[in-house]
């Protein structure tokens, strides 16, 4: 079982940038493009301390995806930010036509992704990327849980030669994985704990939480596996059809609309391979607002609390036969 390191808590943001300033000062090919959220994305890291190797493209994410493209088909390897709602939404038909299609070596990082983008307001929180973007032929779609899972996604972006789109969180998140210990392989899950009732499947930010929720649960009784899944494109098949013979009951959990998202993805698994009852955990197909974390997360009813709840409710149906 892997559990939350206490009093460990690290912005997904800060180890971008610091992340990709290292790897920028190795490879002369890494570009940052910013579109004029550098300070609040932390590209400015690499704008200060590697200026050659940056480009400010102002607040024109076609444009900016579209010089992404060029630049990809004369070596450079761009890496883009800006905020998920933006990246993803605004510059849909460069994404798709001019990087996916001819399978560019361009990476897309969504910063601010979800709901907890700091009361910046609902058009700057992004709720439909994973769905949006794992519909697009040759992408793959990541989530870290934590900035280490985020670090050695970077790392393997740079060897893979293709389209990649991470989608991380403003705010400090819990540490799950150990830098030492972790490695990250596409289209692979992890199994965080093992349990018998019911299997909670998580991505992203949702993670912790969901570790979170287990040990509450175990305390009243309820046996739980925490099975992440940071590559939502290509998804694990196999971890997925394992949970759901271990345990015959699937909950999915995104910081995401329900609809399109993770729970969509592992829907489409247990359907075609091992049906059995899954509940999605998800923002409700609802217009999103601005808001402190906590009160945004019992909203729309993917916080912690909310987690037990729903857990609890399946497992006691299911024992209900």
């Amino acid at each position: 079982m892997i559990q939350i390191q206490p009093g460990k808590e690290t912005a997904m943001r800060d180890v971008f940038g610091d992340t990709l300033l290292a790897m920028s000062v190795k490879d002369k090919n890494i570009l940052g493009l910013d579109g004029d959220l550098a300070n609040s994305t932390k590209l400015d890291k690499l704008a200060e301390h590697n200026a050659g190797q940056f480009l400010q493209m102002g607040i024109a994410e076609q444009n900016m995806l579209g010089v992404a493209a060029g630049l990809a088909t004369v070596g450079y390897q761009p890496w883009v930010c800006s905020f998920a709602a933006f990246i993803v939404k605004r510059a849909l038909d460069q994404i798709a036509i001019s990087i996916a299609q001819p399978k560019l070596d361009v990476k897309m990082i969504g910063a601010y992704s979800g709901l907890l983008t700091g009361c910046t307001g609902k058009t700057h929180q992004g709720l439909e990327d994973i769905a949006i973007m794992r519909s697009i032929a040759n992408m793959v779609v990541l989530a870290p849980a934590d900035s280490i899972e985020l670090k050695k996604m970077m790392e393997f972006s740079h060897q893979y030669k293709g389209p990649v789109y991470i989608r991380i969180a403003r705010d400090p998140l819990p540490q799950i994985f150990s830098e030492e210990q972790y490695q990250f392989h596409l289209g692979k899950g992890v199994t965080l704990k093992s349990g018998t009732d019911v299997t909670i499947v998580s991505t992203g930010t949702q993670t912790s939480r969901a570790l979170a929720a287990a040990e509450q649960l175990e305390q009243q009784g309820i046996s739980v596996s925490v099975l992440h899944l940071p590559s939502i494109k290509p998804i694990d098949k196999e971890a997925i059809m394992k949970a759901a013979e271990s345990t015959g009951l699937l909950i999915t959990a995104e910081e995401h609309n329900v609809f399109g998202g993770l729970g969509s993805a592992v829907a489409e698994v247990l359907v075609e391979h091992k049906p059995v009852p899954m509940v999605r955990i998800g923002v409700q197909d609802r217009n999103s607002e601005s808001g402190p974390n906590d009160q945004l997360l019992k909203k729309y009813g993917i916080s912690v609390d909310d987690m037990v709840h729903v857990v609890k409710e399946a497992v006691s149906k299911k024992r209900q036969g």
